[in-house]
Formats: C-alpha cells, structure tokens, sequence
C-alpha cells in the first residue's frame, strides 16, 4: 500500500488469486489518499483453455463464490504438493515445508519457484516457469482445478461484483481463447477487458480495444504487479478515471475503501 502511494497512484486494486485473505490487512495498510478496490483473480476455462477472471467489489460472505473459491485453494494445495513430489523425486534439493513458509498463504507456482531461486537451481522466478521446470505442461507441471468461466461470471455477479478479462491477449503465457468466446463472456455479464497490460503486444492492445468497443466492454489497464516476482511496477498500466467509474458503478456487493 505504501508502495502504490509513493508511485503517484489514487486507485490500487488487490486482486490475489483464489483468495480475498489479504483484504483486511490492505485495508489496514492503506495510507491517506490512495483508495483501496478488494478484489479476486479467479482461476477458470473455457473450451479446455485456461483464463484469469478479476472479481471486484463483491460480497466475500457469499456462499456459492466462497464454497467455489475455497475449492479453488485447496486444489492449488494439492497441485502444488503433486509439483513438489515431482520434483523431489527427480533429486531436487527443495521442500514442501520450504514452499509453504514462502507462501504465508495461498501456496501457488509462484513459491514453488521462489524456492527453486533459493536452491540456485534457476536464476530468477521467471526461469522457472518453462518447460525444463513449471511452466504451463512442462516437466514438473501440475493441473488444478479451474471453474467454467461463465459460471465464475455469474458467481462474482450474484455476489454483487463486476468481472473483467485479465490479460485476455497474454499469448507468450500459452493458448488465448477466441473472440467468440469473449462475446459469450459479454453476453454472460462480464463488465470490461484488461486491454493496457504488460504482457500484451501493441498489435494485442489495438485489437482488444477494438473488440471491446464492439462489444460493449469497458478498456481497463493494469500493471499486474507481483511484487519481487515480476519486474513490471506498480502503475506502468493505468485506467482511465471514466472507465475506473463506469466499471464499478453497478458493484453492491462492497465499497472502495
């Protein structure tokens, strides 16, 4: 929170995977102007392709959406602990315990490199996530559970919070799934796509924009910060001040703080 502050920003959205645990301790953190938007990236498909909904402003007391993301944490648990076996099998000098101290939370692929880092088995978070390691289908790589994106949509709705496409044009992570599926997204409710994001070439962005004009989305930015995992910073995306009140307008389910 201090960080956001000091990089000029007025908004930081708190979107972690599967999990709203950080929300009460951001809320605590969060320093005199900088406003706070709670949020959830949720792990999905579609067609047999995975994909990141951002959640925001939802009911986190929800039943149905907290039941699904409960489960969601507990199958990256196990696929976690499947990587680790891999690993550990193969001779690697690294340990359950070891990722779970790095995780302090919600244990995910990101401490499963961080200790590979520790090891000195690569040289940086982003090494690990190829083939010869975590990467997506990889050597040591492990599927987990992902709800239908539709019904992740509805969830989040019900719940009364608004979704966006996370980095919906993302192809150096693997496969992106079509258009027609993103206009089966709008068509279910989806609120906007991340259009200014990292990961997202030129060509990638000018595409999305267009897209989501046609289809009646709302154009978000993000950084997509990860702290030391990733060495984008905060706000090198940003969202326009309309588009930032557009989008949240219809959400019930919490307030920005």
């Amino acid at each position: 929170m201090r960080e956001a502050a000091q990089a000029g920003l007025q908004v930081l959205a708190l979107t972690d995977h599967d999990t709203t645990q950080g929300w009460d301790r951001a809320a605590a953190a969060l320093p005199d102007g900088l406003s706070l938007v709670r949020g959830v990236e949720l792990s999905c498909s579609r067609d047999g392709i995975s994909l990141h909904l951002l959640g925001y402003l939802f009911d986190p007391t929800y039943g149905p959406l907290e039941q699904r993301m409960a489960q969601l944490r507990a199958s990256r648990v196990s696929r976690a602990e499947q990587m680790v076996r891999l690993l550990v099998a193969d001779g690697v000098p690294i340990t359950w315990e070891q990722v779970r101290e790095l995780a302090l939370g919600t244990v995910g692929r990101p401490h499963i490199a961080q200790a590979l880092v520790e090891s000195g088995l690569v040289a940086s978070v982003a090494d690990a996530f190829t083939p010869e390691w975590i990467g997506t289908r990889g050597r040591y790589w492990g599927a987990k559970l992902e709800l239908d994106v539709l019904e992740a949509i509805a969830l989040v709705r019900a719940a009364g919070g608004v979704t966006v496409f996370a980095h919906p044009g993302a192809a150096s992570r693997g496969r992106t799934v079509s258009d027609d599926v993103i206009a089966d997204m709008a068509a279910a409710g989806l609120a906007g796509l991340e259009v200014d994001h990292p990961d997202h070439t030129p060509e990638a962005r000018a595409h999305l924009r267009g897209l989501a004009a046609g289809l009646g989305l709302l154009a978000t930015g993000s950084s997509d910060f990860h702290g030391a995992n990733k060495t984008v910073g905060l706000g090198q995306n940003l969202t326009h001040p309309d588009v930032y009140d557009a989008l949240l307008a219809p959400a019930t389910g919490t307030v920005v703080l």
